[in-house]
């Protein structure tokens, strides 16, 4: 079978340069500037290759800052990758112009993370959610659009009559089923969900996430879902891809991956989410890693994550090669010193 998504070395870096205070300096910070002004590139998403298969949804997991966002508008194309293949039902979409791009938005879409942000104000809800049918669907009457608007309101669990308000009338869980309904107009076949729950009061989740799973049933749709929640990623996702300063650094069946994490980054997540049995929470070991994040400025050499590793006397090679992938048991594992 086809993958719905394959990624093949996909990277996306940014050029930036350091901003120089403009006051009299001394010699040395001169110089320094001097040596400094070519761009410097931010390592975003660097060498990341993962397959989505129809139907599937693969959850992208990992600290603020490690790229999960980035990836994911790159895999639309609303970033161009740097290198790499993105092949979307089979086609490398990685160096399509804007205009060979347009026929294949009606295939993929997002769900944005902030419900109050991704809306227009001054736009009404039917606007909103029949503005893609007027871009990919010209043909289709004001009339035609309009039972269009009304049926995908009601898909989303809305009341018909909610095209004519405005999304300030609607509360954070109402606002996001809005953008759900606006990203399923075109019927798409691939969504990428960026946090879509991560705004919203922990009382709404749980609706908005069986929401995304009987559209998944009703239409075979294909979910990249990108959260920091790791109790909703088991939950819904079928794989998980742990991503760590723009790598994949496991990737794993979501029953695998939670009861035999192989990567010690992935076991430190683990160990910080909330279990409901005190019993269980009582005995379970908690993994603090000390240090920060390194920058996507500049990547430790070697293994990315070797500055904040817990696993004792570490080999040279975690310094000074970075670890390829293997698979251990059923995982894909990016490390010098995981074990099957």
């Amino acid at each position: 079978m086809t993958p719905r998504l394959e990624l093949a070395g996909v990277s996306k870096h940014f050029a930036t340069k350091i901003a120089w205070p403009r006051e009299p300096a001394p010699p040395h910070v001169k110089l320094w500037r001097a040596f400094t002004r070519q761009p410097a590139l931010v390592r975003a998403v660097e060498d990341v290759s993962l397959a989505i298969a129809p139907g599937e949804t693969l959850g992208l997991v990992g600290e603020s800052g490690c790229g999960k966002s980035t990836l994911g508008r790159t895999v639309l194309r609303l970033l161009a990758p740097t290198r790499g293949a993105i092949r979307f039902d089979g086609q490398d979409i990685a160096r399509l112009s804007d205009a060979a791009m347009r026929p294949l938005r009606r295939r993929m879409q997002m769900i944005f993370q902030d419900p109050y942000a991704s809306l227009n104000p001054r736009m009404s809800v039917g606007t909103a959610v029949g503005e893609p049918l007027e871009i990919h669907q010209p043909e289709l009457g004001k009339r035609e659009r309009g039972e269009r608007v009304a049926a995908l309101l009601q898909k989303v669990g809305l009341p018909a009559d909610a095209a004519t308000r405005y999304p300030h009338e609607f509360s954070g869980g109402q606002r996001q089923r809005i953008g759900i309904a606006r990203a399923l107009a075109v019927a798409p076949s691939f969504l990428v969900c960026d946090e879509p729950i991560s705004a919203l009061d922990v009382s709404i989740q749980a609706q908005i996430v069986n929401l995304l799973q009987d559209l998944q049933a009703a239409d075979k749709l294909t979910y990249l879902f990108i959260s920091h929640d790791l109790k909703i990623v088991q939950h819904l996702c079928d794989r998980v891809a742990v991503m760590y300063l723009g790598r994949v650094v496991e990737l794993a069946t979501a029953d695998e991956l939670y009861r035999s994490p192989r990567h010690p980054y992935t076991r430190a997540l683990l160990s910080a989410v909330p279990v409901a049995d005190p019993a269980a929470a009582a005995t379970r070991k908690r993994i603090v890693l000390t240090g920060d994040v390194p920058s996507p400025l500049a990547p430790p050499p070697g293994c990315a994550f070797h500055p904040r590793c817990p696993v004792p006397n570490k080999p040279p090679e975690c310094t000074t090669l970075i670890p390829p992938t293997r698979l251990l048991g059923g995982a894909q594992v990016a490390c010098h010193v995981a074990e099957a």
